[in-house]
């Protein structure tokens, strides 16, 4: 057929399952190839272990032996037996061994070929380098101690003394236990513990803890070089309690490590429903929206009164359903976010618990206003069955259900509530290409509906633009849906988007001309129109009166009549 590209024969296609070189391959041992763009070459005697590399700031110690290009040996550590240690990238050794060195792995030996621009230069190091030698290093990186500039602005230096456990840091809401030593630099101890507590964003001692712990891992043990910036600054600090006084402007040792933490979440946006976790729990999974679960539970007002126990004691365990108000909101929304076994204290404010009125409970009395404490444990979790494991004729019965628990919420003015079950309602029928053509029109009949009526939620909870979105959806099924077209115009007017509002009701009034609540939503927006054309009237005559005020320049006259706006047509 014209217009078909012809297929390239093979040879000439390139096969994605082809092993394709890097475009800079690993060396193996015998090979030589060129460090950087100065005449530094490198040839791997023995490969190292893993793929980590050092980076400047780092420690390192190797074994060396170097030579001059006749063989002539002029220095090394081999012949000591004491291993070669210095600080990597900070110019204390020739440049060659800088750039050369942090290519290498741990336990690797190299030979470096080094020309004299990256050694010693023109002057060479008498007695033993010539002027303008190039030489050669045997070398071999026994190890490296990681120092990171953990604020990179030199402020604080971080040693790794002993390496931690898995990947994770602790955040700013966290609770840290940690064990630190601080000294002044001549040695003098300042501070000391052997196992202290605080909450990161809040720090203790001094800023350079707080930030510290941030980079570490579970189990890991630092030497930090702290500033003055980092530590007590240009005022110092006064002796308190065992601690020393800390001179102004003095720098600080302190050797820091990060036993284990606590991780705390917000779990609602607006900070009033804290979770810290005392256990973690197993694998990934929570509970979903509408699972059973089985919890241990105590609930405790602030000065420690217990008004709530389940679970413990032989007691049989609490069980409710999630997400269909069964316990406070609080304990609901902090519940899904827990893995099975997960043991956490939820902190949770009086929005999210009793609110503002007294509550009876088991044990005590709730007194109004009350911010409310619970320790749970997620014991089971019987999960809500999700879309994907129902057959076809299941989705559709999960979907008609759904949209009748929404419904239900609507009518008793819980919105948000109501929204999710009518979004899982549409995503239990929102794939349906396996579906029959009677399935297909069950599914789009309730997909209309769901949608319209999340999008009335929308609009009740001043959420515009899902709303526009969801009506649009409506509309890509049926495009002559007076629902979708007034409820997106509603949208569009709190939206300010005038003119979209004014086609959709239009549209609307076309379809169905009698329909009061349209007209009555068409009065609104040409209210809005009229007070929109006041309000742009008045702006555009306060500026012009503004412009008329100026006296325009006597050579400008002419070019202001010129500029004038032509009349309008006033021909139909």
């Amino acid at each position: 057929m014209d217009g078909d590209f012809d297929i390239p024969p093979a040879d000439d296609m390139m096969n994605e399952d082809l092993d394709l070189p890097d475009e800079n391959p690993p060396l193996k041992a015998g090979e030589e190839k060129e460090i950087g763009n100065q005449g530094l070459k490198k040839k791997l005697v023995k490969e190292g272990e893993g793929w980590d590399t050092p980076e400047n700031g780092d420690e390192v110690e190797v074994h060396y032996t170097g030579t001059l290009l006749d063989g002539t040996k002029f220095d090394s550590s081999r012949d000591s037996g004491n291993p070669f240690k210095f600080t990597l990238g900070q110019g204390q050794v020739i440049k060659g061994w800088d750039q050369g060195i942090k290519t290498m792995k741990k336990g690797e030996n190299a030979i470096f070929t080094i020309p004299s621009e990256l050694a010693y230069g023109e002057s060479g190091s008498p007695p033993t380098i010539p002027p303008n030698a190039t030489l050669q290093f045997d070398v071999e990186l026994l190890s490296w101690t990681s120092v990171k500039d953990i604020c990179r602005d030199g402020g604080i230096f971080k040693k790794i003394l002993t390496e931690g456990e898995k990947w994770e840091n602790p955040k700013d809401l966290d609770e840290v236990l940690v064990k630190y030593e601080a000294r002044l630099e001549d040695g003098t101890l300042v501070a000391k513990s052997e196992g202290l507590e605080f909450t990161v964003i809040e720090g203790h001692f001094c800023p350079a803890l707080a930030r510290a712990v941030k980079t570490m891992k579970k189990g890991e043990r630092v030497l930090l070089s702290v500033k003055p910036q980092y530590g007590f600054g240009e005022k110092g600090k006064p002796a308190s309690g065992d601690e020393c006084a800390v001179p102004p402007n003095a720098n600080l040792q302190i050797t820091l490590e990060l036993v284990s933490w606590k991780t705390v979440s917000e779990v609602t946006d607006d900070k009033k429903v804290i979770k810290k976790i005392l256990k973690e729990g197993e694998g990934y999974e929570r509970p979903n929206e509408g699972a059973v679960v089985k919890v241990k539970l105590i609930g405790k007002l602030q000065d420690d009164t217990v008004f709530l126990k389940k679970g413990h004691d032989d007691d049989e365990l609490f069980e409710f359903k999630t997400d269909e108000e069964e316990v406070i909101d609080g304990l609901d929304r902090a519940v899904i976010t827990m893995k099975k076994g997960e043991v956490a204290l939820l902190t949770i404010a009086p929005e999210y618990a009793f609110g503002f009125s007294e509550s009876k409970q088991e044990l005590a009395v709730v007194p109004p206003n009350s911010t409310v404490y619970y320790e749970v444990e997620l014991v089971s979790v019987d999960k809500e069955r999700e879309a994907w494991d129902m057959n076809i004729p299941e989705k559709i019965e999960a979907a008609g259900k759904k949209k009748e628990e929404g419904n239900a919420l609507f009518k008793a003015g819980k919105y948000a509530r109501a929204s999710k079950r009518y979004e899982k309602a549409v995503k239990c029928i929102e794939y349906d290409s396996s579906f029959s053509e009677e399935e297909k029109k069950q599914a789009k009949v309730l997909k209309v509906a769901c949608n319209l009526n999340n999008a009335a939620c929308k609009l009740k909870l001043k959420d515009y633009k899902q709303a526009e979105k969801l009506c649009t959806k409506v509309l890509d099924l049926e495009s002559r849906n007076v629902k979708a077209l007034y409820r997106r115009a509603q949208a569009y007017i709190q939206l300010a988007d005038l003119d979209l509002a004014e086609f959709d009701i239009k549209k609307a009034l076309e379809i169905d001309p009698d329909n009061r609540e349209v007209k009555l939503e068409y009065k609104t927006l040409r209210e809005r129109i009229k007070e929109y054309n006041k309000k742009e009237a008045k702006f555009y005559g306060n500026m012009f009166a503004k412009m008329n005020k100026l006296e325009p320049l006597e050579g400008n006259k002419s070019a202001a009549k010129e500029s004038e706006p032509m009349s309008i047509d006033s021909k139909a």
